[in-house]
């Protein structure tokens, strides 16, 4: 008896299913599409954002507070050479750095905010170079084979002439003077290899300490066994604060909002500015190219090195791949694959914050050409 019931209620089901799939297909579609909906501005919605009275705070508090007992332990386990990263939900930022300023107040801090997307490896390296030369003549630890090369500007020397002076090998010691905060290591700005590796070896440095925070789950992929366990040599601490992510977030976009057309124009304008008059115009064909061919996928690259080889604005390839990459190290101009196979760039930006972009360079433009200083400073800096 209960499996004849059984039996006719899944029947049952099966049958109502059908009947309405039956009655949904003729029902009238809605022809209404993602893209008709009205999105916020992103300003106006990081304004709504921060009116949000904030929950929880004191139990917050209460959390920050307790692992204060873990500090002194934190300590050691830098003495010991070990390298310190933080893990668990929320913001870090607020524990790490009361940390360093209460119980590392004898060495110098140094901080990476690498939850900025536009980081610079190089110039993170000559600032931590300048931190440390200052220490060591502080504590008459200057290097015994001190040359001229020692006395040139960090900013002249490569990246591995950098990492070379910060190993210090003539003077290794057992303490370390300077404590590199990194938040954020897993950030978009130093998610790739190559910069990994150089904070690993600068983790590996005598008088270096390292102390970070993660918050993306696939973090421990960036790293082999070897920076792991022998340059980073991590001591892993759950230490979910339940923060909210203000200062990190700033730099993201947000899902429900479109980017302020006015603000992004300007922030291109910014970056135009410090680039050379034929960049410039290399940057403008391009513009004006996507905002008449819009229904297009982007320019292809070899009709912009045509055009701006008869403009007189390239006179190679190479000079004109050069100018990309500084487009595009800025998320100025990016590339996607054309139908045919061909790649195309295009400037991310909507018709209305090109067009704004546009007269922007019109104007900075004549009035570089009034000064002859600028146009001078401009040539110099190319």
């Amino acid at each position: 008896m209960d499996m004849n019931d059984a039996d006719d209620e899944e029947f049952g089901f099966s049958r109502n299913y059908f009947l309405a799939k039956e009655h949904g297909g003729s029902a009238v579609k809605s022809h209404s599409k993602l893209s008709d909906i009205n999105i916020v501005d992103e300003q106006e919605l990081r304004e709504a954002l921060s009116n949000i009275e904030p929950k929880h705070e004191k139990e917050i508090e209460d959390l920050l507070s307790s692992y204060k007992s873990l500090y002194p332990r934190w300590a050691f386990d830098l003495r010991c050479g070990l390298g310190l990263l933080m893990y668990g939900f929320g913001s870090k930022k607020t524990l790490l750095e009361d940390f360093v300023s209460t119980s590392l107040t004898e060495y110098s801090a140094f901080v990476i905010n690498g939850y900025l997307p536009t980081i610079n490896i190089k110039q993170v390296l000559t600032s931590l170079a300048e931190v440390l030369w200052d220490q060591l003549k502080t504590k008459r630890r200057t290097p015994s084979k001190s040359s001229s090369k020692d006395q040139q500007p960090y900013s002249s020397r490569s990246v591995e002439d950098l990492l070379a002076f910060l190993d210090v090998s003539e003077d290794r010691t057992s303490e370390f003077l300077v404590c590199v905060i990194i938040h954020n290591i897993d950030g978009p700005g130093l998610r790739d290899s190559e910069t990994q590796q150089y904070l690993a070896r600068v983790a590996s440095c005598p008088n270096i300490c390292i102390v970070a925070s993660i918050d993306h789950v696939n973090a421990p992929l960036l790293w082999d066994k070897k920076m792991v366990h022998t340059q980073f040599n991590w001591c892993w601490y759950h230490v979910p604060t339940f923060a909210p992510y203000k200062i990190e977030g700033i730099f993201f976009p947000l899902i429900l909002a479109h980017g302020n057309t006015t603000q992004t124009a300007k922030n291109a304008v910014i970056v135009l500015q410090s680039l050379t008059p034929n960049a410039q115009g290399v940057f403008k064909i391009l513009a004006e190219y996507q905002l008449s061919h819009s229904e297009e996928e982007g320019m292809p690259i070899d009709n912009l090195f045509t055009t701006c080889r008869e403009r007189f604005l390239v006179g190679s390839r190479p000079m004109l791949n050069s100018h990309l990459t500084e487009f595009k190290d800025h998320e100025l101009v990016k590339t996607r694959r054309h139908s045919d196979g061909q790649d195309c760039l295009y400037i991310p930006l909507t018709s209305e914050a090109l067009e704004k972009l546009l007269v922007e360079m019109t104007h900075f433009t004549a009035s570089a050409v009034g000064d002859p200083s600028s146009a001078q400073a401009r040539n110099v800096n190319s």
